[in-house]
């Protein structure tokens, strides 16, 4: 028999298209999706799309900051590829400084000459010592590279009511008090914007172990000291409850007026185990895990929709969102790794959960109006992960890019029908979708064959519009943990999609399996 190689992504898609069926005449759809143009429903807040970056493991050292006497090209100290990839995947906004470390941050070892910082051991992420050349004026700097806002977490665990009043005055004031004067020395005239500002992290857990009626009193106190010019103020988040819990949220909105919080936080992380002890491997598992993954992080549907109900019953103005702000996939540790670096791979299977959970948050865009993902650069899910000068750009990173066009969009409803995908006594929906209606006017279809093994024959019917031309784009491999690696950096990127066509008014698409597809209507 003759062996044919298939050489580049483009190829590889093609051969999966041609084996699906999506060359030949479509087969009966399998699945049937209605797509409401006619009924437009909320904006998707571009901050849906944000990013959280924690000073933890490599993911601001050597991820994103190297210093100005690196041999690593670097602007000011910033890896230059890694501010061009953020750059080009239109980065809506950044959280920092944490997460866990957010709680024993204390800005002020964070400011002034980097030769005379503060240094410390970082007890939550790996017991390392913790320089903070990296602080307030570097992430400011950051996001001014990359055009995101600003999500500053301020510190309750360890922190004082004062000491925030003085990072917000430090950071915002434009009159002559000690501190602006003090942020002038350090080399900014003048003040920076915070989009967003959330007192503390997880306060149930490593945020200080705190019950939720002790913190809502603190919230309410931080929140009164936040002083802003009018129209200046950020977005104020409270700490939430995290997965299915939900006796936080429920005691914030009774003991919290709307005025004082714009929303509430909500955690949610996908482990392939369910087994916080034993989550899985990042790659080499098998296809029950990669099942269990997706039954997993297909929960957060019903978790949000728990909490959005609260948010109706007790806001029914909708002042309070609710922001999803640490979210992705959990593995265990990477071997020979620090385990409190959080280091894992990146797989096809991880972009696949990102394009699920974006459709999700899609559906629910009148409440869910910011999340971040855990985060941006070398933990846990990564856009991008980093080898000393050697950088590349993960599947994950490619389905944020394939997403772009859903940034401030108007959600279009949908109606799905859909054959399950099983695997033993585990069965979940093959294919997830969202639509939106952009900017320009096109309507964007995103497409999720969750299935390793089958194609999925789908039609799409949208009411309220003909659709005359379609295009797109696809993300699959062969390999349920196909990967980009430092020698093999572009083995998984989208390539154009050629496996929809449009006729008498509908759409008929063939979806590779594993795959990501976005689709462009005109």
């Amino acid at each position: 028999m003759k062996k044919t190689i298939i050489r580049s992504a483009a190829a590889l898609t093609t051969a999966l298209l041609t084996l699906s069926g999506a060359a030949a005449v479509p087969a009966p759809a399998d699945t049937s999706i209605v797509v409401h143009a006619d009924k437009p429903g909320a904006v998707i807040n571009k901050n849906v799309y944000g990013q959280f970056t924690e000073h933890l493991g490599h993911g601001i050292y050597e991820g994103i900051y190297v210093g100005k006497d690196s041999p690593i090209p670097n602007t000011n100290g910033f890896r230059k590829d890694v501010v061009a990839a953020l750059k080009s995947l239109h980065v809506p906004l950044v959280r920092w400084p944490g997460g866990c470390f957010a709680d024993q941050y204390h800005w002020r070892e964070g400011v002034g000459p980097q030769s005379q910082r503060v240094v410390r051991i970082n007890n939550n992420w790996g017991g390392v010592p913790e320089n903070n050349a990296f602080g307030t004026h570097e992430f400011f700097e950051l996001i001014d590279m990359i055009g995101a806002d600003a999500y500053v977490n301020a510190n309750v665990g360890t922190g004082t009511v004062q000491e925030m009043a003085d990072w917000m005055e430090y950071m915002t004031g434009d009159q002559d008090t000690t501190l602006v004067k003090m942020r002038k020395i350090n080399g900014r005239d003048k003040p920076w914007k915070i989009a967003m500002l959330a007192m503390g992290n997880e306060l149930w857990g490593c945020g200080g172990n705190m019950r939720p009626d002790y913190y809502a009193d603190l919230y309410k106190q931080y929140a009164s000291f936040v002083h802003a010019k009018p129209g200046e103020r950020p977005l104020l988040i409270a700490s939430g409850d995290s997965d299915k819990d939900t006796v936080w949220i429920s005691t914030l909105l009774k003991e919290v007026k709307p005025g004082m919080m714009d929303a509430i936080s909500m955690h949610y992380y996908t482990l392939p185990t369910g087994d916080w002890q034993h989550k899985g491997a990042a790659i080499g598992f098998p296809e029950s895990e990669w099942i269990s993954t997706f039954a997993n992080t297909l929960q957060l549907d019903g978790f949000i929709k728990t909490k959005v109900a609260l948010l109706n019953a007790a806001d029914p103005k909708n002042k309070v969102g609710l922001y999803v702000d640490e979210w992705g996939t959990w593995y265990d540790p990477a071997p020979n790794s620090n385990p409190g670096f959080l280091v894992q791979q990146n797989s096809l299977r991880d972009a696949l959960v990102a394009s699920t959970n974006f459709n999700i948050f899609h559906k629910y865009a009148d409440r869910v109006r910011m999340t971040a993902i855990a985060q941006t650069v070398n933990v846990l899910q990564a856009m991008i992960l980093t080898d000393g000068a050697k950088m590349i750009k993960t599947p994950t990173y490619y389905a944020y890019q394939m997403y772009i066009p859903f940034q401030d969009a108007t959600m279009l409803p949908v109606d799905l029908k859909t054959a399950n995908y099983t695997l033993g006594k585990v069965s979940v929906p093959q294919v997830n979708v969202s639509a939106a209606k952009t900017k320009a006017g096109g309507i964007v279809v995103g497409l999720t064959n969750l299935d390793p093994n089958q194609p999925a024959s789908v039609s799409i019917a949208i009411a309220g519009a003909k659709p005359g031309a379609v295009g797109g784009t696809v993300l699959t491999a062969s390999a349920m943990d196909a990967q980009n690696t430092f020698d093999a950096p572009d083995a998984v990127h989208p390539v154009p999609f050629s496996g929809a066509t449009v006729a008498d008014g509908k759409l008929s698409v063939t979806l590779p399996p594993k795959s990501v597809v976005v689709l462009d209507v005109k």
